[in-house]
């Protein structure tokens, strides 16, 4: 039976540093009101022109490179997990594959917001272990920045933007890197507590009018915070009996960099000390789908991660949705 194994991964921030001085000046609050409240220093934004697409695309190139890879290499899927596509219609994927020269590789986007990196990461490791594709690329994108309300406060103070990328191929059960399972969820009735009100057909089929701010993100916190806890705690500690691992075994978990609080909420509930969480949203802020890839070329940067340690990923964005997965670290070098 084949293993889908971790062979790269690459990352790739905008220009464009947002320190918490220059958003308190903006919405009249402090450096230590937001770092109290999200564990967030800085973010980057991307600039004008810029898009999720172009992210994606540079992000697609390093993780190529890091896996030994260059432009226009055999991969035989790529999917993009992003909540800020650069259209409405088509998906982003497709022109992104062209842009890295992959050729009429399969192609697509996958939106479960914050959990969007996990599922797509099932979703390729499945392809791998169907026999349907020999190397698979999937990147986490998001330009969040536009998609913040200029007047919310609460949310353009949390949100950053950025890509990253991992190759994944075709491998044995015995070799660092594998993918060995996953827990994904949804619960349809929390849809209206992350959202974007308008654009969608569900807005341009009625009625009602359109507020300005109906065009931006909008986000029900304290019970977001609530439910982002529970269910990653849940679909961890499910995913860790369904591997075969304790809580003891885990070196580290890697969670979606939602908040800092909630992030350290996560690793007590199941059992784990708060330095065995990987966290730089201090760095980068929430980045969305982008948030695991990027946390864990800073783990590696850092030198947390050995060969052969164990990992437990874990996220939760809107839909509801959750997700985790269970990995072994491979001998990589992100780029």
């Amino acid at each position: 039976m084949p293993h889908a194994v971790l062979r790269g991964l690459g990352t790739h921030l905008p220009s464009g540093r947002v320190t918490n001085a220059e958003l308190a000046n903006r919405f009249d609050t402090s450096d230590e009101w937001i770092t109290t409240r999200t564990g967030i220093r800085e973010r980057y934004w991307a600039p004008p022109g810029q898009s999720t697409g172009d992210l994606a695309t540079e992000a697609g190139r390093a993780a190529l490179k890091s896996a030994g890879l260059g432009e226009g290499a055999e991969v035989g899927l790529l999917v993009v997990a992003t909540t800020t596509p650069d259209h409405p219609c088509p998906a982003t994927a497709p022109d992104v594959a062209a842009r890295l020269g992959l050729g009429h590789t399969a192609a697509y986007d996958i939106a479960a917001v914050c959990s969007g990196f996990v599922y797509a990461l099932e979703a390729a490791a499945n392809a791998i272990v169907a026999g349907r594709v020999e190397r698979a690329l999937v990147i986490g994108a998001e330009t969040y920045s536009t998609i913040l309300s200029p007047n919310d406060r609460t949310t353009s103070v949390i949100f950053g933007d950025g890509a990253g990328a991992v190759v994944l191929s075709r491998g044995t059960e015995e070799e660092r890197g594998r993918l060995l399972g996953f827990d994904l969820g949804s619960d349809g009735t929390g849809k209206d507590l992350i959202r974007i009100p308008a654009g969608g057909s569900r807005q341009r089929s009625s009625d009602v009018p359109v507020a300005a701010d109906d065009h931006y993100f909008s986000m029900q916190g304290k019970k977001v915070f609530a439910h982002a806890v529970r269910r990653m705690a849940e679909s961890s500690l499910a995913l860790l009996g369904n591997v075969g691992w304790s809580t003891d075994e885990v070196e580290y978990l890697v969670g979606h960099q939602a908040n800092l609080r909630i992030l350290r909420s996560v690793a007590k509930q199941i059992g784990l000390e708060a330095e065995r969480a990987v966290t730089n949203i201090d760095k980068v802020g929430n980045t969305s789908a982008a948030s695991i890839p990027l946390a864990l070329a800073d783990a590696v940067a850092e030198g947390k991660f050995k060969t052969g340690d164990r990992l437990l990923l874990t996220a939760f964005g809107g839909g509801l949705t959750w997700g985790s997965a269970a990995l072994t670290w491979p001998d990589i070098v992100p780029v």
